[in-house]
């Protein structure tokens, strides 16, 4: 039992408390087990040395020390006498140092003999009273003061601990900048493991880890964090299977593709020079015609004439399956392209766009008498004298893509910048210098001249050499005079084969080549492509006459006038026939 008669009581758990450290009855109770268990090993006692530990006034021990370690006598708390003991060593149980100073207990534990009465020493009843203090009387009172401890209670008399109330929640959030985690404001235990005690938040260290006393806080936002998780990762792997399954459709599986042959609406596309399968496709699929630009290429590729779809525009239907709109687009009837032919004239291709673009007749030829400064003529084609249509030998022959509502300039110069890409391409500025000409202008007055004398395309390489020969200065045949029918037929706006020589040498025009030698001012037609080419690559066979032996299709060429003649007699001879 303790000083107050319960029993053990607790140790005191201040250092500076006067009963810290005091064993209680367990000291004593030590003490007498010590003194049974020293037992020798055949009948001879045990002596093992024994290091002295320094005591600091042990109640415990049973022994307190004044002033100068000077022992004083202690007693129960039944008023008896007992020695202290000393040097106890409670860490080896079955073998105890020997004493200095052993106790006799009777057969009930208690201790026998007398003791000297401590003159400092308290009554049973309050242990406490009648100590000296220490350093002249000013030994604290640890139990006096506002911040007293409070002193040892007996088992029986003590109070539960009250238990401490949860604070208080609310709805108040810190934010990312007052300590929540960054990864959804959640706490991460995990990476708080290594702190210390000190340094963690006030609420992990009464319990539980919730810094803000909200467990179904924390819940709430670890459940939010893992769905945003699931809907990122669910995401990705519909992004995964949706561009996967677009993989696969494009290597292995078969194009989307209409079928039969259009629902009956019509629709009116447009093919843009140099466009190819993929190009033409996607036309298609934008006008509606097609569902898929694979689809079309791949029907463009197994028809054996499906490189031959041209630029130009066609006729066709929506929601056609991919084979049927590439073998309309091959027939003819799908076409609808405005077509110019080789050699034509001018005059005529106004006509011509003025009925396509359903405009007033004319309308063509006063934009081109206007406007041909803005229409995209080179440098080198520009300010000729005497040259009746400055945009004559530049609406290229090819096909077009000309509709209703659109403007005539435009239609225009879409032709033009085809002539010129032409031109441009076989070198017109050079070639012309090397066969005796001024430039590229009287290049192509030259093409207009072989493609409207020639009959044939075998005869525009015969005819590109009478020019040559004819312009030389060393012509005695002609004199430099070219002598043709289609300059006077040009300058008169006609195509007549009988022309009486008084009219043709009466006529002193610039474009009469009869009355004047050399090129005429201009072009006279719109040559076309073997045209020109012919008159870029002469033969050298010595032609200088050329005679229309049918008055038809068929040209007979001669050296010189006797041969020449022969051909003029044949000719009268078809004539009379």
């Amino acid at each position: 039992m303790t000083e107050y008669g319960r029993g053990q009581g607790p140790e005191p758990w201040h250092p500076d408390d006067p009963l810290y450290g005091d064993g209680g009855w367990g000291g004593q109770q030590a003490a007498q087990q010590a003194q049974q268990s020293q037992q020798s090993y055949g009948g001879q006692q045990q002596h093992y040395p024994q290091q002295p530990q320094q005591q600091y006034g042990d109640w415990g021990t049973g022994e307190q020390h004044g002033y100068g370690d000077q022992p004083y006598p202690q007693y129960d708390q039944y008023g008896q006498q007992y020695a202290p003991q000393q040097h106890q060593q409670p860490q080896h149980p079955q073998h105890q140092a020997p004493q200095q100073h052993q106790q006799q207990y009777d057969q009930n534990g208690w201790p026998t003999g007398s003791y000297p009465q401590d003159p400092y020493a308290g009554g049973p009843q309050d242990p406490y009273a009648q100590q000296p203090a220490s350093y002249g009387g000013e030994q604290s009172d640890h139990y006096g003061t506002a911040e007293a401890y409070p002193p040892p209670e007996p088992p029986g008399r003590r109070r539960p601990e009250p238990e401490r109330e949860p604070e208080p929640q609310t709805d108040w959030d810190p934010g990312p900048d007052q300590g929540e985690h960054a990864f959804f404001a959640g706490d991460d235990e995990d990476g708080r493991d290594g702190e210390p005690d000190d340094r963690r938040g006030r609420g992990e260290r009464r319990g539980g880890g919730d810094r803000r006393g909200g467990g179904k806080e924390k819940k709430r936002r670890s459940g939010l964090a893992c769905l945003v998780v699931v809907a990122v990762l669910g995401g990705g792997l519909a992004g995964v299977s949706y561009f996967g399954y677009q993989f696969y459709q494009d290597r292995f599986g078969s194009a989307p593709d209409f079928a039969g042959s259009g629902n009956g609406e019509q629709v009116t596309v447009t093919i843009p020079k140099g466009s190819g399968g993929y190009a033409i496709g996607q036309v298609l699929k934008k006008m509606g015609v097609v569902k898929s630009v694979d689809a079309f290429v791949a029907a463009q590729a197994a028809n054996p004439d499906g490189k031959n779809i041209q630029d130009g525009v066609y006729t066709l239907q929506k929601e056609m399956s991919a084979a049927s709109a590439v073998e309309l687009m091959l027939s003819p009837e799908s076409r609808d392209n405005l077509i110019i032919a080789e050699g034509k004239r001018n005059a005529a291709v106004y006509e011509l766009i003025d009925a396509r673009l359903e405009v007033k007749k004319g309308t063509t030829a006063k934009v081109a008498e206007t406007k041909w400064k803005t229409l995209g003529l080179p440098d080198w084609a520009v300010n000729h004298p005497d040259v009746k249509d400055p945009l004559e030998g530049f609406l290229f022959p090819s096909s077009y893509a000309v509709a209703k509502g659109q403007k005539p300039e435009d239609v225009l110069k879409q032709m033009v910048a085809r002539a010129t890409e032409k031109y441009e391409s076989l070198d017109f500025e050079t070639k012309a210098k090397s066969l005796g000409l001024e430039g590229p202008w009287e290049l192509v007055t030259v093409a207009s001249l072989v493609q409207a004398e020639g009959k044939t395309h075998d005869d525009f390489r015969k005819m590109s050499e009478v020019i040559y020969n004819r312009l030389k200065p060393t012509n005695t045949e002609t004199n430099q005079k070219l002598q043709f029918d289609s300059s006077f037929n040009y300058l008169k706006g006609q195509s007549e084969i009988d022309i009486s020589e008084s009219e043709i040498n009466s006529n002193t025009d610039p474009y009469n080549t009869y009355t004047n030698k050399g090129l005429p001012p201009g072009p006279i037609g719109n040559p076309g492509d073997d045209a020109v080419k012919a008159a870029l690559d002469p033969t050298s066979d010595g032609w200088i006459y050329f005679v229309a032996t049918d008055g038809m299709d068929k040209t007979e060429f001669a050296r010189n006038i006797e041969e020449h003649q022969k051909l003029v007699d044949k000719f009268n001879a078809s004539r009379k026939n």
